[in-house]
């Protein structure tokens, strides 16, 4: 199912925003491991796709493919590309490394026979050598002058080519014809380490060779392809895209005769799938159950689809199923009563909800077709904290938040009842299963509600501080200190008594509103300030006498020292400092550095006796956070995880306020704009995180109209060695120090709490139970070639391969 925004695909454009506004992507989540582990440790999910060896596959038919929508343009390098368009192209051009199962780039051997590093010095040289059959469908050679044409229309240097951001082209140099015409040798610039990622797909220099046929030649025709497939059409009116086999295909024979890309809305599906008007579709977990139900309540697997109460024997689905007996007597008793008019009405609810269990009964009819393939896809949900101002751009608040949150509860919500592998993901720059994933989020840490609280009070956020003055006195003031002293004197000394051993001697300056008070000076004269409050030395409690917290002076070093030595330690650089000049603003300030504890010797306020913590707030502010959700129709369980994180830092004290927007204006106008403070949104996964994630995660830098340059950091939240690490990574030719260094700012993206990943989001794809190579294909790129209907067993049903 499409996202809001533009998926990747493997198209080296800027990275788009998956957005959880439909059904299926709002069940998100993926599998972590421990600490130190490599990604081949953790728990994944294979790919599901019927697979069927190609002597086992008939000859002939047409698969139609469900789609959201026609796609906007076929040129997978504009920004107006979207998923439709990347599957669309996966059959019709040339991908040279296509990813396997495990999210790996490997060659295809359909377009070369080798491509490999052959010098680094001077230049880093990299020499393609084609598959001397490849050629595209008029009959061309594919050749070195498609590579130049490619390059020249992406590498920025002609601003005449609409393109999106296309990393890695700028950094080429020069690209020549090889020692044949079968050689293609590319020379950088700069060092790249991901030069697997260019190239693909691959367009014919009639498309890339000049501004006019880039920008609009391609958008809604290819005349050249290079796949198993070619496009006949694209029509409008009936919402579909029509490939069929490419006569001059020169690899393994295509199995279908066509395949069709058909539009269907994702509310449309079930209704699609039971008329049998689609063979293959993405749905989400409801459509998913009622598949299952269908099947007698099984996966293709055999398996029950769902685990825990949906899994423990039959349940009534449809119109009036959870009608009980007692609701049925008593609509009996009123058609046959003696009120005329509430009889009709009755008897009229009746026949409406037999005719729609009818209805629901033939869907359920047609259903039985179909076969529920699920996996993970490679994609993850994560909570964004927007840490441009408010109370988020405080690294403690935003470490509060991280702290508070039990991540396997919400992935145990999510991925559980699917039966799919439910622990939470540790990484923003991988996904269980490949090379580069560790587990990093001990740099910031776990669940810890106490530790939260030490956290928010240590950046001012109390209990008492929630309290609004109501004598005409500023919250915070002095003469309202002296006030409440006196008032409340003898209530003060008692409650000092019931706090304990705690002492309130306290030497922080004043806090007035808006002056930044969470992040006091210590006072010189005992090296300890009291968190959430603006009393000096010497004075009384402030009204209401809550336990005061102690905190140390040098809290900023503190902060700084145990973030570097944990960060360092988990990412196996075992650095204790940063680079000076990689220190951010944030960084510097008092309160220290984006780490995971409050200081030393911050004790977590005093529990109140109710369960629930009370609100927190500074200077009579109540700490509210705004928590924005799109209200679709397919939002429901992305609204249900909203829910439960703000449970959770409810518990905490944090107040959250839920904004419910459009699905169409969720990211657009609140999540790119920063119209927020917390959002639920996903990020493609990528085996090029040093390309493609470092604009998700760069330092934003000020404009010169007083704005902020975020790229796609949404979050507003990153540091200078941050983007040193990702730099250092892109022109990296060792991978394994590639993937070290990655490691490394994956650590300090999880210290600095701007996101936090949450889950690997479930792939479930309705198939047609006699297709085969089709499903669910996680990381892996399908083989167009090689889908197609079983052939017929002898004891069983011929399949009807012509649709």
């Amino acid at each position: 199912m499409s996202h809001v925004g533009v998926p990747r695909g493997t198209a080296r454009k800027r990275r788009s925003l998956a957005l959880l506004t439909t059904g299926v992507l709002t069940l998100p989540v993926l599998a972590g491991c421990s600490s130190g582990d490599s990604g081949a440790s953790g728990a994944t999910a294979p790919q599901d796709i019927a697979i069927a060896a190609r002597n086992l596959v008939a000859e002939g038919g047409t698969v139609n493919w469900a789609v959201d929508a026609l796609p906007t343009t076929l040129n997978a390098f504009q920004a107006d590309a979207d998923s439709t368009t990347s599957r669309i192209t996966g059959a019709l051009l040339p991908t040279l490394f296509p990813l396997d199962a495990k999210g790996r780039p490997q060659l295809n051997p359909d377009y070369l026979e080798s491509a490999k590093v052959v010098e680094t010095e001077p230049r880093q040289v990299v020499l393609y050598r084609l598959n001397q059959q490849a050629v595209w469908s008029d009959g061309r050679e594919i050749g070195a002058s498609d590579f130049v044409a490619q390059w020249r229309a992406l590498s920025g240097r002609d601003t005449a080519f609409w393109t999106a951001r296309n990393a890695g082209y700028e950094r080429i140099e020069k690209i020549e014809r090889g020692a044949g015409d079968l050689e293609v040798r590319v020379t950088f610039a700069k060092p790249y380490a991901d030069w697997r990622s260019l190239f693909s797909p691959l367009y014919p220099k009639d498309v890339t060779g000049s501004p006019d046929a880039f920008n609009d030649g391609a958008r809604t025709t290819l005349k050249a392809t290079a796949g198993p497939f070619r496009l006949r059409g694209v029509d409008k009116k009936t919402g579909e895209v029509t490939l069929v086999r490419n006569p001059r295909w020169w690899g393994s024979p295509v199995k279908l005769d066509s395949l069709v890309f058909r539009a269907v809305a994702p509310q449309n599906r079930t209704e699609a799938l039971a008329a049998r008007k689609v063979d293959v579709a993405d749905i989400d977990a409801a459509a998913a159950h009622r598949i299952a139900q269908a099947a007698g309540g099984k996966g293709a697997d055999g398996k029950p689809l769902a685990q825990g109460p949906v899994a423990q024997g039959p349940v009534a689905q449809g119109p009036g199923a959870q009608e009980g007996p007692a609701a049925a007597l008593r609509s009996w008793a009123v058609v046959h009563g003696s009120d005329a008019k509430a009889a009709a009405a009755a008897l009229a609810a009746r026949e409406k909800n037999r005719a729609a269990a009818m209805a629901h009964a033939t869907e359920q009819a047609g259903l039985r077709a179909y076969a529920v393939r699920k996996s993970l896809e490679p994609a993850y949900t994560q909570l964004a904290l927007n840490g441009e101002s408010g109370p988020l751009a405080d690294d403690r608040v935003r470490r509060a938040v991280a702290r508070a949150l039990n991540r396997q509860e919400l992935v145990d919500t999510v991925l559980g009842p699917l039966g799919l592998p439910a622990q939470p993901l540790g990484s923003h720059l991988a996904l269980a299963g490949q090379p580069a994933y560790k587990d990093s989020s001990d740099a910031l840490g776990g669940q810890d509600t106490e530790e939260a609280q030490a956290l928010l009070a240590d950046a001012g956020w109390t209990q008492e501080g929630a309290v609004k003055k109501s004598d005409g006195t500023e919250a915070g003031s002095e003469a309202g200190k002296k006030e409440a002293g006196k008032k409340d004197a003898e209530k003060k000394d008692t409650e000092k008594k019931d706090a304990g051993k705690q002492e309130t001697k306290a030497g922080a300056a004043d806090g007035k509103p808006g002056d930044g008070a969470g992040r006091r000076e210590p006072d010189a004269d005992d090296g300890l300030h009291s968190v959430g409050d603006g009393a000096k030395p010497g004075d009384g409690d402030p009204a209401g006498g809550a336990t005061h917290v102690l905190a140390p002076a040098p809290a900023a070093a503190f902060h700084r020292s145990a973030l570097l030595r944990q960060a360092g330690h988990l990412s196996g650089s075992g650095t204790s400092e940063d680079v000076p000049s990689g220190v951010a603003a944030q960084d510097k300030r008092p309160g220290g550095a984006a780490g995971a504890y409050a200081p030393a010797g911050t004790a977590a306020p005093a529990r109140v006796p109710d369960e629930r913590r009370g609100p927190l707030g500074k200077d009579g502010k109540p700490l509210t956070l705004r928590f924005v959700l799109p209200s679709g129709p397919g939002s429901e369980p992305l609204r249900s995880v909203g829910d439960k994180i703000s449970a959770m830092l409810e518990a905490v004290g944090i107040r959250t306020a839920i904004t419910k927007v459009s699905d169409e204006s969720y990211f657009k106008d609140h999540v790119a704009s920063g119209d927020y403070d917390l959002a639920l949104y996903s990020w493609p996964a990528t085996a090029y995180p040093a390309t493609d994630d470092r604009p998700i995660f760069a330092k934003p830098v000020p404009a010169t109209d007083g704005s902020l340059l975020v790229e796609q950091n949404y979050t507003r939240v990153g540091t200078d060695h941050i983007d040193q690490l990702f730099d250092q990574a892109l022109s990296e030719l060792d991978e394994d120090t590639a993937q070290d260094l990655m490691k490394q700012a994956d650590a300090r993206i999880w210290a600095a709490a701007g996101s936090i990943p949450l889950y690997q989001r479930p792939q479930l794809v309705a198939t047609d139970r006699r297709l085969a190579n089709v499903g669910a294909f996680g990381f892996g790129a399908p083989h167009y070639q090689d889908i197609g209907f079983k052939k017929p067993q002898a004891a069983g049903a011929p399949a009807n391969k012509k649709k």
